[in-house]
């Protein structure tokens, strides 16, 4: 029998190769599809365009003799490919191999084509299901110290995006605080270490929803900014994420085909806004009214609520909008709501995405609660977070716009044009309150006191109408609430100018922490 011939050693390298796609083997793959779960192969080929995964790093398994053959790829798949028809990075944990956990050799390998990747300017999508790091990879001071040589800074170069779809203590944990958007599927856990860690190390007993579940971020901490009922919805969104994104900080976002018409009278949007300016009503709908079909994509939905923080777009351009909802607290920002507007405006100007604010708030939300959670400081930061915005910005006042809140929302010179609707009411406070501060026990026993308290609100609303401000040229133009939609199509094209820049960033946020 005539042995077959392998000089190039080809049949060897098949053999490696298939090996490692075998993962952890068919019995732990069998556990990770009991609990509903894709492995990290099935996810990146059900993320990226088909055919399109180039991995690098297979043959990679762990620095320890003992852990080599039960190590394939060390527990991270790496490699590039396309989502319609761009280039991405994307890593993921492989839980079928040492619970995900993360070893040097992976973690390294991980860190080292995110940065190489970075460099190229692709964006950077890391599939989060693991168990922290290895511990016999990291114990004593060897091991420590080795592992911090792996953490790596994010400025921001290009989008990086974490999905955590697992029980996902440490790594993952690290890379999603550091991204600029945190998607979970609904289950799985985000924290810094795990139930039987804490209960060990400081006797608390806790469950893991209660330490990261999707609930706990979406509501109390805002750390994630989208949640998915499964993990096909995960990776879908994280493909719809990226269309509002350019590939790096140094290019424009895509231009989306628009069969939604510029100049259109919104007709219906009567409708969305009460005529009565005490009713409440829900601003969702004056966006999907104002903005092209179908277009908006909140971040943080369930992370205080009086703020409103999405993609968009306008005749097929791509923008970022902060808008105040009525609907929740009357539309009066809290400690959070600042939160989530610094974290998106550093999104968006760090990737030439313009901004959209439009105003309606009576202010920010006062008290005990609010001071014990450095509401000063939060308003403050905000507002440089603003100073230091370079994209265009556009404001427009639907309704209320008051007090510290108006800057806040990009009011005075905050902006590049300031439009209004003839129901704009600025001013420093609501009028009844502003009466109530003035008129106070000094005119109790004055019979002319309720004359007095009269005058003074019609002169206050009158103040506060937008008219004054416009004829002081403080407003840039008063609109037809029915022309909004072609009004901010205008002063966008304006703001971004007729340089090859068209509105680039300067980036002067793009070292800015992801929250704080």
């Amino acid at each position: 029998m005539t042995e077959t011939r392998d000089p190039f050693k080809l049949g060897e390298l098949s053999s490696r190769i298939e090996k490692n796609k075998l993962m952890g083997g068919e019995k732990r793959i069998k556990k990770q599809h009991g609990k509903g779960r894709l492995t990290v192969r099935e996810r990146i080929d059900l993320l990226l365009d088909a055919g399109s995964f180039d991995e690098h790093g297979i043959l990679a398994h762990s620095d320890l003799p003992e852990a080599y053959a039960k190590t394939p790829a060390d527990g991270k798949v790496c490699g590039y490919g396309m989502i319609d028809n761009r280039v991405v990075y994307v890593s993921g944990d492989d839980v079928t191999v040492m619970s995900g956990a993360g070893g040097r050799i992976g973690v390294s390998k991980a860190i080292k084509n995110l940065v190489y990747a970075a460099t190229k300017g692709f964006p950077c999508i890391h599939l989060g299901d693991g168990g922290g790091a290895r511990i016999p990879d990291t114990m004593g001071a060897t091991g420590i110290m080795k592992a911090m040589e792996a953490v790596d800074a994010h400025n921001r170069e290009v989008p990086f995006i974490v999905s955590i779809m697992g029980e996902c203590y440490g790594g993952p944990t690290w890379e999603a605080s550091i991204s600029d958007v945190v998607i979970q599927v609904k289950g799985s856990v985000m924290a810094v270490t795990s139930p039987r860690i804490i209960e060990v190390a400081i006797g608390e007993n806790s469950t893991d929803q209660e330490l990261g579940g999707w609930e706990l971020h979406a509501h109390i901490t805002g750390q994630v900014d989208l949640f998915a009922e499964n993990e096909e919805e995960c990776l879908w969104l994280i493909r719809r994420l990226l269309g509002y994104l350019p590939s790096n900080a140094r290019e424009l976002p895509p231009v989306k085909p628009c069969d939604d018409p510029a100049g259109i009278k919104i007709e219906s949007i009567f409708e969305a806004v009460p005529e009565d300016p005490k009713k409440l009503y829900d601003m969702h709908n004056v966006l999907n009214l104002v903005f092209d079909r179908d277009s908006i994509l909140e971040l943080k939905p369930y992370y205080d609520g009086s703020l409103i923080t999405c993609f968009g777009r306008l005749d097929g351009f791509s923008v970022g909008i902060l808008a105040n909802n009525p609907l929740v607290t009357a539309g009066a920002m809290g400690p959070g709501a600042c939160d989530k507007a610094i974290a998106f405006i550093c999104l968006c100007d760090s990737f030439n995405i313009p901004m959209i604010f439009i105003h309606d708030t009576p202010g920010f939300l006062v008290g005990r609660a609010a001071e014990e959670r450095k509401m000063p400081l939060k308003i403050m930061s905000m507002i440089k977070a603003l100073q230091l915005t370079t994209v265009p910005v556009v404001s427009l006042i639907v309704r209320k716009s008051y007090g510290m809140a108006h800057h806040n929302m990009a009011g005075g010179r905050l902006s590049d044009t300031i439009l209004a609707w003839p129901t704009a009411d600025i001013s420093f406070m609501a009028a009844d309150v502003a009466i109530n501060a003035a008129f106070g026990q000094n005119f109790a026993d004055n019979p002319d006191a309720q004359t007095m308290k009269d005058a003074f609100m019609q002169e206050m609303m009158r103040k506060a109408e937008p008219w004054e401000a416009a004829g002081l040229n403080l407003i840039d133009k008063i609109i037809d609430p029915r022309d909004t939609r072609t009004e901010l199509i205008r002063a966008l094209e304006i703001a971004r100018g007729s340089s090859g820049d068209r509105g680039k960033s300067s980036r002067l946020l793009a070292s800015w922490p992801r929250m704080v």
